[in-house]
């Protein structure tokens, strides 16, 4: 069986109306026009294959006849850039979402063996517990209605640094090296801002297990990039201010007092609100405070003020008496319900990282190559983008809306 245009639902979407369309508009990088070829099979493959989307699967149902060595091919050695097709698909997304947060998601990819590249038996902080696993950060666009991952940045695990003989089987290029995840993100935000030139959102980001959030935050207040950082409540906190404690003593508060004083004696904000992706109603209560010692800061980083003021955003669920989840902003002059708002492209991200798994192949290359880790990751990407421009264009012409807050 073949699967042709015909098998896949289209709509009317902006600026496309098939998915042949929406590949030539996405691939038109690409140098060779075997290379388009390739890569329109490859993402078709994504998108409608069902089950495993394996290279074999992709050319039974796809191409119809055995292509496997050319898909192989095609995804692992040819030199195509990942880059520019995601900057693509990036312009793409932005133009028909007009994102609302740019979402961090850190995404787990559990191995078999060591051979693929980046493999090692690491923490994975999604899954709270160590695996055999790749891990990456994926950044995506996100907004009332959906979501994409765009940018995409393999961990290097430290093991790798020193093993060349693993490094060149997998043809990981000498800079990339093991570094902090902060590096990794600043360096995908300065490639979107820079290369790019995205309009940039605020970024929403899980710092929950990471040692020292500081270095990801002083670096998003130098760029002028606003934030919404999900911390531990018992962080201190940045910079350090004192609280009294019984019999006198002072010692660094944490963010999760700072809420907890705050909430006491400013009271809470009860805020219903309906998660993006289910649809789901939840109440819960916020409160949010400036944290002492920060300052409003004008500057010229990527030709924009900025500002250092920092503030605590908490949230507590019905009869808990310690807060749900603490943040860090400098987005506090919004006020709660403008920051409470920005969950919903948050909730989007986060449905969409299984969505991507599940329907779009993403866990699914079976090379071990660098370069074939990332136009995987990519064109999963790409196919994920054209589901995305498919539900929109139905819900605008159903005039289909789900309200945020009730």
């Amino acid at each position: 069986m073949t699967i042709c245009d015909a098998d896949i639902l289209e709509v009317d979407l902006p600026n496309v109306t098939t998915l042949a369309e929406f590949c030539h508009g996405m691939l038109a990088s690409l140098p060779r026009s075997d290379q388009r070829r390739w890569g329109e099979i490859y993402v078709r493959g994504l998108v409608s294959v069902p089950g495993r989307k394996s290279i074999r699967r992709i050319s039974e149902l796809v191409v119809g006849r055995d292509a496997d060595q050319s898909l192989q091919q095609f995804v692992n050695q040819s030199p195509w850039s990942s880059e520019q097709v995601r900057r693509s698909l990036a312009e793409h997304v932005n133009q028909a979402l007009r994102p609302t947060a740019w979402v961090v998601r850190e995404v787990v990819f559990p191995k078999n063996g060591d051979n693929s590249v980046a493999v090692a038996r690491q923490y994975a902080p999604p899954a709270g517990r160590v695996l055999n696993c790749q891990l990456a950060l994926g950044l995506f666009l996100a907004g009332d209605n959906g979501s994409c991952p765009v940018n995409w940045r393999l961990l290097m695990p430290r093991s790798w640094d020193d093993d060349p003989e693993r490094r060149a089987r997998s043809r990981v290029p000498e800079e990339e090296r093991s570094q902090p995840r902060w590096k990794y993100l600043l360096d995908m935000v300065d490639e979107m801002i820079g290369a790019w030139g995205l309009p940039t959102a605020p970024i929403i980001v899980d710092l929950d297990s990471d040692g020292d959030v500081r270095p990801l935050l002083n670096g998003l207040d130098e760029r002028g990039v606003g934030y919404l950082a999900q911390v531990p409540a018992r962080m201190p906190l940045l910079p350090a201010s004192l609280v009294e404690r019984a019999g006198g003593s002072t010692r660094p508060a944490t963010v999760g007092e700072l809420a907890a004083v705050a909430a006491k004696h400013g009271g809470l904000t009860t805020v219903s609100r309906r998660d993006g992706a289910t649809g789901e109603l939840s109440r819960s209560q916020f409160v949010i405070t400036a944290v002492s010692g920060t300052t409003r800061h004008a500057g010229a980083a990527h030709g924009r003020g900025f500002r250092r003021a920092r503030h605590v955003l908490a949230e507590w669920r019905s009869g808990q008496q310690r807060p749900r989840a603490v943040w860090l902003t400098n987005l506090g002059a919004a006020g709660i319900l403008d920051i409470v708002g920005l969950f919903r492209a948050r909730d989007w991200a986060n449905d969409d990282v299984h969505r991507l798994a599940e329907e779009s192949g993403l866990r699914h290359f079976e090379g071990r190559s660098f370069q074939g880790w990332h136009h995987h990751v990519t064109l999963a990407s790409v196919a994920h983008g054209y589901r995305l421009m498919r539900t929109l264009g139905q819900q605008r012409r159903s005039g289909q809306w789900l309200r945020f807050y009730e």
